[in-house]
């Protein structure tokens, strides 16, 4: 097959403009086109009166060496190899591996694994998905919390109530077989192609099910309202492991626990450092969501087009004179501001977005990167400290789940924050107006308000006197990590394998899914053989 790069295609282009750019770039009538398929494709809008698409597409063509021969020297022109599966070698372990959490990458590794024949048990605190969505919806109704299932903790984890984002900075070439096997089990084929992927939290749900399901076509067994509770050791590492069920306790045994459990497990971070497992602060980020009408921010990207476009995002980062940076983080056009506690009298926020991003507003984290020197503690948990800290005071003031919330305006005039304008916060179970000085510490704040008017004369009306400020966030990533050999394994203890974005080495859905592979691999090469 040949790869065409750097076509340029109008916004609305079909099949038929991709099959006559093709012959035209290879010189060749139509007929001689046997397929053509899209590979890559971005949004170039960074002048109005251009707004185009960049593609890249691959063709498959009769004798393709004697073109390519006759394109030498064209660069966008290439011979584009055959994609190959890639082999996973036999598990020869005596016992199955126990994983420990049903994020994205306690799910990964899962699949791997019983792709491999290890017949992974995967341990999964909060329910199933549907249920999970049912429990969520009664919380954001102004129902209960349950600490086991909720936005962070359940099938799919916290990435399940998300806009299911697959950007990432990473250039692993696990990253593919990530996309592939997201659209194999039910994911959009767009995310193949797409320079800025998403899924979308209502077709991930259904697309979190069918690998659950393959996986248990595998061998592989999982265990839903299974919270992990302790481990076991003797002189060569993991023995056994202990969970409660339906408030029955339960102990596996094995010699490989692969420890997924998410950025907001602070009872499992908890119960390694009681156990003298090596635990490192990490640095992290806490702020607000900030919501605008997403025809205002789309109108503002795109200028007087933007009616005809996908919804705008967007990614901002400013550098203040005090050595703070305040950026964007997860955003999520045409979505919702989400409550996402997982404790008793602690609010948190989060955003998502239905695969149409069909909402009314757009929101975006709004972070200030938050560092050891500011917890005020050399303690490995000093971080999540901080983070409850905030997550209280927001509570308190607040006096129940409503949210505390503030127009930009008054916030930037460090006023008493009035009536919302033409933004309403989409946060539930609802807000109540409260600034963020009065739950955020100071220096926060400080960014907020210095890097906003920075952010707006990037983007027109980003600092807009209508916008929402809605808070507090503070679970964008782990404030712990997990620390881990070249092995995989924590140090000093063979067979826990902290993984994914709650150990501290992720940062989102793909990061995550490429750390459980990569960790269900080193634990296939421990114990395992050439499947030849």
């Amino acid at each position: 097959m040949i790869r065409i790069e750097n076509i340029k295609a109008p916004p609305g282009f079909d099949q038929e403009f991709i099959e006559a750019e093709a012959a035209r770039r290879l010189g060749l009538r139509r007929a001689g086109i046997l397929s053509v398929k899209l590979l890559k494709k971005s949004l170039d809008a960074r002048r109005r009166t251009d707004i185009h698409y960049v593609l890249a597409i691959g063709v498959e063509v009769e004798a393709p060496d004697l073109i390519l021969k006759r394109l030498t020297g064209d660069a966008s022109v290439r011979f584009m190899p055959d994609e190959r599966e890639r082999e996973i070698p036999s598990y020869r372990g005596a016992l199955p591996p126990v994983i420990v959490g049903s994020g994205p990458a306690g799910l990964f590794a899962a699949l791997t694994l019983a792709h491999a024949g290890a017949r992974p048990i995967l341990l999964e605190r909060g329910g199933r998905v549907d249920e999970r969505q049912q429990t969520v919806e009664r919380f954001w109704a102004g129902g209960p919390l349950d600490p086991d299932c909720n936005v962070q903790f359940g099938e799919g984890g916290a990435g399940t109530f998300s806009d299911g984002k697959l950007t990432t900075g990473t250039k692993d070439p696990r990253i593919r077989d990530v996309l592939q096997t997201f659209q194999q089990f039910g994911a959009p084929e767009e995310i193949l192609y797409e320079a800025k992927p998403h899924i979308g939290t209502d077709r991930l749900r259904e697309t979190v099910k069918n690998m659950r399901n393959a996986i248990i076509a595998l061998g592989g067994e999982i265990l839903f309202h299974a919270r992990f509770t302790d481990f076991q050791k003797n002189t060569d590492g993991i023995s056994r492991i202990l969970y409660e069920q339906n408030g029955q306790r339960h102990t596996l045994e094995t010699r490989t626990l692969i420890l997924a459990a998410g950025h907001s497990a602070r009872d499992v971070f908890q119960l390694l450092f009681d156990r003298s497992v090596p635990l490192a602060q990490k640095a992290f980020s806490v702020g607000v969501r900030i919501e605008h009408l997403q025809k205002d921010i789309s109108a503002a990207m795109y200028g007087e087009r933007w009616a005809s476009l996908p919804p705008a995002d967007y990614k901002l980062a400013v550098h203040l004179d005090s050595g703070r940076s305040l950026y964007t983080f997860c955003m999520c056009p045409g979505g919702y501001v989400v409550a996402g506690a997982s404790e008793p009298g602690g609010i948190v926020t989060n955003g998502m977005s239905n695969h149409a991003r069909d909402g009314q507003n757009a929101n975006s984290a709004l972070l200030v990167g938050i560092g050891p020197e500011d917890f005020g503690s050399d303690h490995p948990l000093a971080g999540v400290r901080f983070q409850r800290e905030i997550e209280q005071r927001a509570y308190a003031l607040s006096g129940s789940f409503t949210a505390p919330s503030a127009p930009v305006g008054s916030f930037l005039d460090q006023s008493e924050p009035g009536a919302f304008g033409s933004v309403s916060p989409s946060y539930r179970p609802g807000t109540r107006l409260i600034p963020p000085d009065a739950y955020l510490p100071p220096f926060v704040c400080a960014a907020l308000r210095s890097g906003l008017r920075l952010m707006g004369r990037k983007i027109h009306g980003f600092d807009s006197p209508d916008a929402v400020l809605t808070g507090p966030e503070t679970r964008s990533s782990s404030p712990v990590r997990i620390l881990r050999g070249q092995d995989g394994c924590s140090i000093g203890l063979p067979g826990l394998y902290p993984c994914g974005e709650g150990a501290g080495y992720a940062g989102g859905i793909t990061s995550a899914a490429v750390d459980g592979i990569r960790v269900a691999e080193l634990v296939i090469a421990r114990f395992g053989q050439s499947a030849h």
